[in-house]
């Protein structure tokens, strides 16, 4: 990677007015920190709070409306629309941690065949248990995407939310699958990406990101959806399941 390569963070947001600044000022911070070039552009995805309004109080950030719901259509409408040569997903309620850009930048600097970057979530307002077992899901998960990648080579593993791609490797596999609107749609990314380059995952890459989703369906029910979709993306290509439930804390 030269030095004039840029980076891009495409967040997508619906309904996410009460968790979206913390997002953006992380950001703005790490990109201040580091001295990348760097835009934000925030996806404003079908709305009907403050968003938009919110995204805009930002004066560097790009504001993308997409109508049409849907977590995949969202990262579509950021990508078209993103200028930088490495595409930064990160979704409306997750906070970077310190360190994380200058560490994305240095593993594509070094790694000329890598396309993909991804890291896990600590999800900062569940109990500790709940942390613990997240942990051993994440444990259990980085098994497969050693099996996956390097013995069975179907596929990699990414963690949606929290992963990097190289543009040029996105524009090779045809951009995101419309197949897919909410679960699956990252371990369908890292399959897809793994015939292109190498797709990584990597404990030392996390971000912070709410647990609500957990708390509202169930860690088990979660972690058994998240599995299935994984498994199906994998072997069958499409997604275990098609609707997903909104999950927001606000009325």
């Amino acid at each position: 990677m030269n030095a004039a390569e840029t980076i891009s963070f495409v967040v997508p947001a619906y309904n996410e007015e009460r968790h979206l600044a913390q997002t953006l000022t992380a950001i703005f911070a790490e990109v201040r920190c580091g001295g990348h070039q760097a835009e934000v552009i925030v996806v404003n995805n079908a709305s009907t709070d403050g968003t938009g309004a919110l995204a805009a109080s930002f004066p560097e950030v790009i504001v993308v409306d997409e109508p049409e719901k849907g977590l995949v259509q969202a990262r579509r409408a950021g990508f078209r629309r993103a200028t930088g040569d490495l595409i930064a997903n990160v979704d409306a309620d997750t906070i970077v941690t310190k360190g994380w850009l200058e560490r994305v930048m240095k593993e594509f600097e070094r790694h000329p065949r890598l396309v993909a970057l991804s890291g896990p979530y600590i999800y900062y307002d569940l109990s500790k248990a709940t942390r613990v077992a997240v942990r051993a899901f994440y444990c259990m998960g980085y098994v497969f995407y050693i099996l996956n990648r390097f013995v069975f080579r179907v596929g990699s593993l990414l963690q949606g939310g929290n992963f990097v791609v190289r543009r040029t490797a996105l524009e090779a596999i045809g951009g995101f699958n419309p197949l897919f609107s909410f679960y699956g749609e990252d371990t369908d990314l890292a399959r897809r990406l793994h015939a292109v380059g190498a797709v990584k995952f990597t404990f030392r890459l996390p971000a912070l990101s709410s647990g609500r989703r957990l708390a509202g369906e169930g860690v088990v029910r979660i972690g058994t959806r998240y599995f299935m979709n994984f498994v199906w993306a994998t072997f069958f290509h499409k997604p275990f399941t098609d609707a997903w439930l909104d999950i927001r804390t606000d009325p």
